[in-house]
């Protein structure tokens, strides 16, 4: 999918810039022409001869300085790049990409340019997680740039915790699938994330851990296959995809409603909510005063969405989810009949490396074709890519 793909690689200066090596390198195996350039910063860390031994290219690191007198480079790169990946993404280059700074020869290139831009973050995990960086990639995701989820592990600092850029093989499996048919072409794909919330007053509620963020990369994936996205979506945080339609609900009903507003035109529909399972069965429209001794609230099953939607599909390929902490294949299992699921995607939520809030996931797919499609621990973009692949293949 790479082949004869003009790819620009900006490697900001910070420790994985070693790993950009081997990423140039493996873009180079895979058939694509890649340009190279560099902040300052990051020759201190690899040198140019290195990458330009690896792509047979120079390496652009001043925007003062043209390597054809007849071309201005920053622009004509940016003109004849098919997309453009900043891979590692330093906090301080994220943070001028996204306030449109333009002091250098990768900010200024990628300011002028028109095709899609992949950022792959890479710092001290307090670096990522600073308010000041999370706001900075989210006006980045707003502005329609693409990022990849940095992995968990043993950072340079000493520090254990998200912030490794993906290992280049990763990379590159990313970047391949963007350049993939477009396997859901104008194809309707309504999808759920987050949590539902159930008032118990004004003030209190019931609801869970999830945070969205497994919907919402496969709400990104279905859309760069082509879909029209529809995203129905509780209280989450973060900046929501482009480029997709999304329905903001609150409860359990408020969703199986919009769920069910759209679920005719759909060919693909995959509940990825975490929908609460029990609500209150009194509501109290003013906040209730503490009182003294225990307090007893009644509780009544919310509707099973999935199980709706399983008792009124037509055409639909519909998925669930299982997020269990036990029993993991005999619980899938059952769901997929009870509910009358194509699939049932079952995740482990009790391992704090792949539960509500990771970044990252580890499933098992169960088909109602008996069949069982394990996925290694991977982030939840490129895992969100993998499986609309496969649920595109089950539409065909």
């Amino acid at each position: 999918m790479l082949t004869n793909r003009n790819i620009l690689l900006c490697v900001g200066g910070g420790i994985a810039s070693y790993k950009a090596a081997a990423l140039a390198s493996k873009l180079v195996q895979a058939g694509a022409n890649v340009q190279v350039a560099m902040t300052k910063n990051a020759q201190q860390f690899v040198g140019k001869t290195t990458f330009a031994a690896l792509t047979r290219k120079p390496v652009y690191d001043d925007v003062f300085i043209e390597h054809d007198a007849s071309k201005i480079a920053h622009i004509d790169l940016a003109d004849e790049a098919d997309l453009i990946v900043v891979a590692p993404a330093t906090a301080n280059l994220i943070a001028k990409l996204a306030n449109g700074i333009a002091d250098d020869f990768i900010t200024t290139t990628i300011l002028a340019a028109t095709c899609p831009v992949v950022v792959a973050p890479a710092m001290n995990v307090n670096m990522l997680e600073h308010p000041a960086t999370v706001r900075n990639m989210e006006r980045l995701m707003a502005d329609g740039v693409q990022l990849i989820a940095p992995g968990v592990g043993n950072l340079a600092c000493g520090w254990i915790g998200k912030g490794r850029l993906p290992e280049p093989e990763e990379l590159v499996e990313t970047l391949s699938g963007l350049f993939q048919a477009k396997k859901l072409e104008n194809r309707h794909v309504l999808i759920s994330a987050g949590p539902t919330i159930e008032r118990i007053d004004p003030v209190r509620y019931l609801t869970n851990d999830s945070s969205g963020k497994m919907g919402i990369a496969l709400a990104e994936a279905a859309r760069d296959a082509g879909a029209l996205v529809t995203l129905v979506h509780g209280p989450i945080r973060g900046t929501l995809p482009s480029g997709i339609t999304t329905i903001d609900v609150e409860s359990g009903d408020e969703m199986l409603e919009m769920m069910l507003t759209h679920y005719d035109q759909q060919d693909l529909v995959i509940m990825a909510a975490a929908v609460a399972d029990y609500r209150p069965t009194v509501t109290y429209d003013r906040k209730q005063k503490k009182i003294d001794g225990p307090l007893r609230i009644e509780l009544e099953e919310t509707t099973d969405i999935l199980r709706t939607l399983g008792e009124r599909k037509t055409t639909q390929v519909l998925v669930g989810f299982a997020a269990e902490t036990e029993n993991l294949e005999h619980h899938a299992q059952q769901k997929l009949i009870r509910k009358q699921a194509d699939f049932i995607v079952a995740n482990d939520v009790s391992r704090a490396d792949i539960g509500f809030s990771s970044d990252e996931n580890q499933v098992t797919v169960y088909g109602k074709d008996e069949t069982v499609t394990p996925y290694a621990q991977q982030s939840k973009t490129t895992l969100a890519q993998n499986l609309i692949k496969q649920f595109a293949e089950a539409l065909r």
